[in-house]
């Protein structure tokens, strides 16, 4: 049973011990799993630690909002992970490098200029799951402008990749197998969702409020927004990953087979 399992495990990492002192991290396919898990984890996690610590049994404002509360450090660490893991993933071809290298890159933007306070005043006692205060100083503004541009930015990247770069091919669409075909349904519906999340939340920004303002903050919808957009980003990347709807391998003979 145990040697079962191993081997499971082992198959779905891809870990290899037949090599001495080798990299575990080096396929990917290991490293789109990875990233979906994290992507698809960290709302919950956000929710489920400030549930315990403060019984808070609502989200706050947004994802982002987070970095202010006793899960902050979560927030930051899985958020770099998954930037990291976007700047080292390489595809296929050049273009796939470039558009996850910066997707990357203002996910760390978004961690390094974080958005503006829970709080008017540190140590609030209305808000005490507030645990963590900046003090305001000239920088503020752009810091928060900039916060925002980068999480929209790397939403977007997210979105292009899922619908332009995870849905290619280099076979003509008849001489697919069916599960790239369902891989790509999965794909463009992650893509659409992705985009309808952000939408959402430009409608919502102050100065455009063409959703009620009352009824945007009180639903929550820029931290549901942006679960709809994590969730969506992190699926896609599960099925890139094979994770799911994995091609079988007499397929993958026969298209080795066409192709030499």
């Amino acid at each position: 049973m145990q040697n079962q399992l191993t081997k499971k495990v082992n198959a779905m990492f891809n870990l290899d011990y037949s090599k001495e002192d080798d990299i575990w991290l080096q396929k990917s396919k290991t490293l789109r799993k990875l990233i979906g898990v994290l992507g698809m984890a960290l709302p919950f996690i956000l929710i489920i630690i400030t549930f315990l610590f403060f019984d808070l049994a609502r989200p706050i404002e947004s994802i982002s909002h987070y970095y202010y509360t006793r899960a902050g450090t979560v927030f930051t660490v899985i958020l770099s992970v998954i930037a990291i893991f976007l700047i080292v993933y390489s595809g296929k071809e050049p273009k796939d490098f470039y558009i996850s290298t910066f997707a990357g890159i203002f996910a760390l933007f978004v961690v390094f200029f974080p958005t503006g306070n829970l709080s008017e005043v540190c140590c609030d006692t209305l808000r005490e799951y507030s645990v963590t205060f900046i003090k305001g100083n000239a920088s503020a503004g752009f810091r928060e402008t900039f916060h925002l541009v980068s999480a929209g930015i790397f939403i977007a990247l997210l979105a292009y990749m899922s619908l332009f770069i995870f849905t290619i091919s280099n076979k003509p669409k008849e001489k697919r197998g069916r599960k790239k075909r369902i891989r790509n349904r999965i794909f463009r519906c992650s893509g659409v969702l992705i985009i309808f999340a952000l939408l959402v939340i430009v409608l919502g920004l102050d100065g455009i409020n063409v959703i009620p303002r009352d009824f945007y903050d009180n639903n929550q919808l820029t931290f549901w927004m942006e679960t709809v957009a994590v969730e969506s980003f992190g699926f896609a990347w599960l099925i890139k990953g094979e994770a799911m709807f994995g091609d079988d391998p007499e397929y993958m003979a026969m298209s080795t087979a066409s192709e030499s």
